[in-house]
């Protein structure tokens, strides 16, 4: 589908898109969202930050080990910046670091007791960075091997953890999209499929957003289980307002000081084209690096609540905008199978707490 066809359709608001378990996590359910400490109800989440990082290694998908780093100095490191951000109002965290990238769910549960927080970690695979964090079997099963593998995250947990995921993260490059990034998504479509869970994708550009909403259709996954990260890339507004209307989340996370207006200029566009219902804002902030002293530069997750909020209403953002912006949106996008998100079939087919 090229991208004037997309925008026809999508402004006339349709779219062809069609081990053993700890006492702590009882058992997957719909309707609830699942934290690294176990399922919630979508009203206790709060006011969520929709894509950050606590800790991320850069080595390599064929290097990358817990050994290479002490996670207690790195739960030192992170802690206070944890607890910096539940200060000024925050109360979900979504801990976007996939496998191979240093994902830890030991460190998030324990992250998420100590600073009070509801933490989501995620399963997939993240296929960007021209595809240095993929694991060698990914090259070589097929997209049902690999939801098979997701999927049995969420049925028995991470690792032996018992920790489950709460959403589905994958990654692509900028389009045409690879056969290995097309393999990635495929497979996240049909984990979604068996679990509910919302797919989060890294979206090199808007290239890339509407290969990928071709493969959901072939999928027959819709776009509301699907939310368009890095949506601030290569930034044009009516792409996203079609995304936006056929109910996919649109995601800008590059909220920083020197972009806070660019960001609340940006979101503010969108909700004027009536689609504020399926925006998402984050810091993609962080980071503890393996590797480096201390874990190197660590970007906190407060500017959203001490900058970024009061930008919105100085542009006229009403309280329960806000809310809706930082509250009900991320635990809409959150919860598991609030919409399944797939579409049946066709017979021939084949087997606010807020500060400012």
């Amino acid at each position: 589908m090229n991208r004037r066809a997309f925008l026809r359709a999508s402004g006339a608001g349709c779219f062809a898109l069609l081990g053993a378990k700890p006492s702590f996590a009882p058992a997957p359910s719909a309707g609830t969202i699942m934290t690294v400490a176990g399922p919630i109800r979508p009203a206790e989440l709060g006011s969520t930050l929709s894509h950050e990082h606590v800790l991320v290694d850069f080595i390599g998908a064929d290097t990358v080990s817990r050994d290479r780093y002490d996670p207690g100095e790195a739960f030192d490191v992170a802690l206070p910046y944890l607890r910096r951000a539940r200060a000024l109002g925050c109360r979900g965290f979504v801990e976007c670091t996939p496998a191979y990238l240093g994902r830890d769910p030991r460190l998030l549960a324990r992250l998420a007791r100590a600073a009070g927080l509801h933490i989501l970690t995620n399963t997939g695979y993240y296929g960007a960075a021209n595809d240095k964090y993929v694991p060698r079997h990914a090259h070589e099963e097929s997209a049902d091997q690999l939801a098979d593998r997701w999927s049995r995250e969420w049925e028995n947990g991470i690792e032996g953890t018992g920790v489950r995921p709460g959403f589905i993260k994958t990654g692509v490059d900028a389009g045409p999209l690879s056969e290995i990034d097309r393999k990635l998504v495929r497979a996240a479509a049909r984990t979604h499929a068996r679990t509910g869970l919302t797919i989060a994708s890294h979206t090199g550009n808007t290239q890339a957003a509407l290969e990928q909403f071709e493969i959901l259709a072939q999928e027959h996954v819709r776009p509301g289980a699907f939310i368009w990260v890095h949506a601030q890339n290569d930034w044009e507004l009516e792409p996203r307002v079609g995304a936006a209307r056929t109910g996919a989340w649109i995601e800008i996370d590059n909220i920083d000081r020197g972009t806070v207006q660019q960001c609340a200029e940006r979101v503010t566009a969108l909700k004027q084209r009536g689609v504020l219902n399926r925006l998402l804002v984050s810091h993609d902030a962080g980071w503890y690096r393996p590797g480096e002293p201390k874990g190197g530069a660590f970007r906190g997750f407060d500017t959203v609540y001490t900058t970024f909020v009061p930008a919105l209403r100085q542009a006229g953002w009403t309280s329960d905008e806000v809310s809706q912006l930082l509250v009900s949106n991320p635990a809409a996008a959150f919860t598991v199978g609030s919409d399944p998100g797939l579409t049946p079939p066709p017979l021939s087919r084949e087997p606010a707490r807020c500060t400012g």
